[in-house]
């Protein structure tokens, strides 16, 4: 939902700096790749409780995961390139949340509900994505992008605030995750309803 109001803010910095990454050699994967590292990093950093680290490791993830766009259009985006930034973004997504379980096992139920509602809102994403470019439909409405990009309640921007609010709040992980969850749910309910109308022949 915020992703739209975001990207004006972020995209020229980001792009100037990708478009100097490409100058040198670096290559969008490698950016993808050096951000999934520096995300996993995080995840025994939260199991061991210090959620300041792995805030700052989360949120150099999220850096590197805009970083890798810009490189990315600044030397020619790929279909591999599309492929791992998505994957990396996934598993990431639900490790960190694996990670504040481990850190506390009073957050196992409410943390597995979350990761449930992130199978929700990616797969509902990524089918949307495949059938729409079997449909030959595009859209520029989160920039350039290397699948079809469904909005929803629930997007980037709102996702790494979620993290951000569990790692300076984790006595409250268990109420924040529940509600972030439940709009989970409402991007996933609005992106099947999409579906339906938008693939109904």
């Amino acid at each position: 939902m915020l992703d739209k109001a975001v990207r004006p803010l972020i995209d020229p910095p980001l792009n100037r700096i990708g478009r100097a990454l490409a100058a040198h050699g670096i290559s969008a994967n490698t950016v993808t790749l050096a951000g999934f590292a520096v995300g996993l990093a995080a995840v025994p950093v939260l199991a061991t409780g210090q959620y300041g680290l792995g805030l700052a490791l989360i949120l150099a993830n999220r850096v590197l995961d805009g970083l890798d766009g810009a490189v990315a259009r600044a030397a020619g985006p790929t279909d591999v390139g599309g492929y791992l930034d998505i994957v990396c973004d996934f598993i990431l997504y639900s490790a960190w949340v694996f990670g504040f379980v481990v850190a506390d096992p009073a957050h196992a139920v409410a943390g597995a509900f979350l990761i449930l509602s992130f199978v929700g809102t990616g797969s509902s994403f990524l089918a949307y994505a495949v059938f729409a470019a079997k449909r030959g439909v595009t859209t520029a409405i989160a920039g350039s992008k290397s699948l079809f990009y469904l909005g929803g309640l629930t997007e980037g921007t709102e996702t790494i605030l979620a993290f951000v609010a569990f790692s300076l709040l984790p006595g409250h992980f268990v109420i924040l995750a529940l509600v972030f969850a439940a709009a989970c749910w409402v991007t996933t309910a609005s992106r099947v309803l999409a579906a339906i109308r938008g693939f109904s022949d």
